[in-house]
């Protein structure tokens, strides 16, 4: 029985409701980032609801670029229940300050790829090529991460 007490299904079911592969939950599974997965008599693994929320959140954490280590660390204490509530938030606050730097390098990537779209555009309009585009000072360097002491 899963562990939210709902009623339990099957990994085909989890597939179909979180629109990811039965082998992307599996390989989740085997990184340890899927916790509390019972299995019924027959041995198949049974999930639940928590584990639909659950997987979203690897999975977002995952495309945001959070490393496997730092997911299993998140769920390591996750499983140790809410005494880690103050290290999960930190963990998550700093993931946070990296995906905003982030999104900031994006959007000045984009603004580069925008200008050059803008470029082409003026010279296959007008035939003439257009003055160079000017080179953006690049702002201050996010500092290097620091290695975070283990909790």
């Amino acid at each position: 029985m899963p562990a939210d007490g709902g009623t339990p299904f099957h990994i085909g079911e989890l597939a179909t409701r979180t629109g990811r592969t039965v082998h992307a939950i599996r390989w989740y599974e085997a990184q340890g980032l899927v916790p509390g997965v019972s299995r019924d008599e027959g041995g198949r693994r049974l999930y639940g609801e928590l584990h639909v929320g659950w997987l979203d959140l690897m999975d977002r954490l995952r495309r945001t670029g959070m490393s496997i280590a730092e997911m299993r660390e998140y769920t390591a204490l996750a499983l140790q229940g809410k005494t880690t509530l103050p290290q999960r938030r930190d963990l998550l606050a700093a993931h946070r300050a990296r995906v905003t730097e982030t999104i900031a390098e994006w959007k000045r990537a984009l603004s580069l790829v925008d200008r050059k779209i803008d470029f082409y555009d003026e010279w296959m309009q007008t035939g003439h090529r257009p003055p160079l585009i000017p080179v953006e000072t690049p702002g201050p360097k996010a500092p290097a991460r620091k290695p975070r002491a283990r909790r």
